[in-house]
């Protein structure tokens, strides 16, 4: 099989988004129109006058990607060209909770022809790990440290995936990149729907994160086998496909497995905060039925 994402790109050994871009295509195929803010994914595949892209690619400012997506669909449906490929925008979670939020609220609620997947590291990692709307509570970032009189960021993940279903889109799903057939199979369900479609798409970065670079795709499906991602699909507002967990793991293999975590676990408020990230997961796991009863 062709691979429409080159090798020899400059993201970090065990980078999750670039694995995660390589299985993107690997499941859209070359027939496809791709969009990409300013962040970690173009940096890295696009330093003039190379590229990793295989397929065309067009860079976007931070905020508007899913403009600029729109536009492409717009402008192959009047050209009668709309049968030369799918339209694919695919951000970072700062250029797509925080600064492009408009603008894809504006894409979904036109009715765009458009796949938007963001690839949620959960910080700005290419400029210095600060903290994004996506940060989990209790994780430490540059702008949001632990220390003393803190405990790392304060407030819990922006819910992209109910946000995108409040838009009346038909298809919208959750990933992971350490499921890789479930992400190629979503992806190919999205592009295939008419109309605007979503992909929440978390993934491991092993320099903001702080984890070995081999344990990318373990630590990811570790955030789903703890129930603090959820993998499931939400189709015409019903969802639908849950992965349910035979055994769900508690949270602590997946927050002491990075260095982000680390304080919590040296004094008796980090302690209470890990339970406070428990119910978290107790609620999803309530929430979407994620607990597979063995009798069942």
């Amino acid at each position: 099989m062709k691979n429409l994402f080159a090798s020899g790109h400059r993201a970090c050994a065990g980078c999750g988004m670039a694995i995660a871009i390589k299985l993107i295509l690997e499941a859209t195929g070359e027939n496809v129109f791709v969009a990409s803010p300013t962040g970690c994914l173009e940096i890295v595949s696009s330093p003039y006058p190379e590229t990793s892209w295989r397929v065309p690619w067009i860079h976007s400012l931070f905020e508007n990607a899913a403009s600029v997506a729109s536009g492409i669909e717009a402008g192959l449906k009047a050209l009668g060209r709309k049968d030369e490929g799918k339209v694919l925008a695919i951000g970072g979670d700062g250029g797509t909770a925080d600064i492009g939020m408009g603008a894809l609220s504006g894409m979904l609620e036109r009715g765009h022809d458009v796949t938007y997947i963001c690839y949620d590291n959960e910080a700005y990692m290419n400029t210095g790990v600060q903290r994004s709307s996506m940060t989990p509570i209790g994780a430490s970032a540059t702008t949001t440290p632990a220390g003393k009189v803190s405990y790392g960021e304060i407030h819990p993940k922006k819910d992209l995936v109910s946000i995108a279903v409040s838009h009346n889109v038909r298809y919208v799903a959750s990933a992971s990149v350490g499921f890789a057939m479930d992400l190629m199979e979503k992806v190919k369900r999205a592009v295939d729907h008419d109309g605007p479609s979503f992909i929440h798409l978390h993934t491991s970065c092993c320099t903001g994160w702080r984890h070995p670079s081999s344990k990318t795709i373990e630590i990811s499906r570790l955030a789903v086998l703890t129930g603090l991602i959820p993998l499931y699909e939400v189709v015409d507002g019903e969802v639908v496909n849950v992965k349910r967990l035979a055994k769900r793991l508690p949270v602590e293999d997946y927050l002491k497995t990075q260095g982000r975590f680390s304080h919590l676990f040296k004094t008796d408020e980090g302690a209470e905060l890990i339970r406070q990230i428990q119910a978290m997961a107790d609620r999803n796991a309530e929430q979407y039925g994620l607990d597979l009863d063995i009798e069942e």
